[in-house]
Parts: structure tokens; sequence; C-alpha cells
């Protein structure tokens, strides 16, 4: 499952490149994520556009939910952004995905920025649950 995740991510990473190249920067976000989910399905992967994604206590009660942009396979949660330059809440955003929905790999990518901007994250990226502090430090390692 491991290796999947990471072979989807070289697809991604070189699809939302393709499509970075084609738009260049100054579209919305939605229109990056129309073209990467078109071109990701044209390669014959199953691809969920805004899908409804649970959120979960530790207990497992449902506090919420929240809409991915695009998860593929039901493996990968792609977020996706058009900004100036990621910054530490984007990053925070899909880790806490991650955490929430149980969901083990995700994938940040910026299509706004000079220069384009991806990143895999996985819970692994996460330091042992012990509040907002260790939470926190996860954050800034990865910086």
């Amino acid at each position: 499952m491991k290796d999947r995740a990471f072979e989807l991510t070289d697809t991604v990473r070189e699809t939302a490149f393709q499509v970075r190249r084609y738009f260049g920067t100054g579209h919305l976000e939605k229109v990056y994520e129309n073209s990467l989910a078109h071109r990701l399905r044209k390669l014959g992967l199953k691809v969920e556009q805004q899908k409804q994604l649970v959120v979960r206590d530790e207990d497992g009660f449902v506090v919420g939910e929240y809409y991915a942009d695009i998860v593929i396979e039901d493996l990968l949660i792609l977020e996706l952004k058009a900004v100036k330059t990621l910054a530490n809440e984007h990053l925070a955003q899909i880790l806490g995905y991650l955490r929430a929905t149980g969901m083990e790999h995700g994938v940040l990518i910026n299509f706004g920025a000079p220069k384009f901007q991806i990143r895999k994250l996985s819970k692994q990226d996460l330091a042992p649950a012990s509040g907002l502090r260790s939470f926190a430090q996860a954050i800034c390692a990865l910086f």
C-alpha cells in the first residue's frame, strides 16, 4: 500500500507540473483542480473531487466533515492552493486532515507561486499525538 501511495504521488507530481506548465499562474484553484482531475482520470485513476470526508474524535465520535479537493484511489488526499507561497497553515491543514480522517497520505500542491510547489506528507510526519505542542513541532519540523 505504501509503494502504491508513492507511485500515485509520482503520477500526481508529473501531472500537476504539466497542468502548471500549461496554465501558468493566475487562475483560480478550481481551474487547476478540474484540469488535474481530468488528466488523472484520463490515466485511468479513480479520482473524486470535493469528496466529503468524516472527521472523528479519538473515540470515533463524528465531530464534522470537510471536503477534500481531490482524493485518488481512496488512498491519497490532494489539497490544492493557488497562492503566492505555501504557509505553515497550509501544512497544518493537510496534516490535520490526515490525523482526523485516518488516511495515511496527502499531497499539498501550490499552483500560484512563481516556482511550482508540491509536498508529500504522511501521518508519519506527525509526532505522537500529545496535544497541540507536538502538532506544532511536527509542522515546524517540515520547514
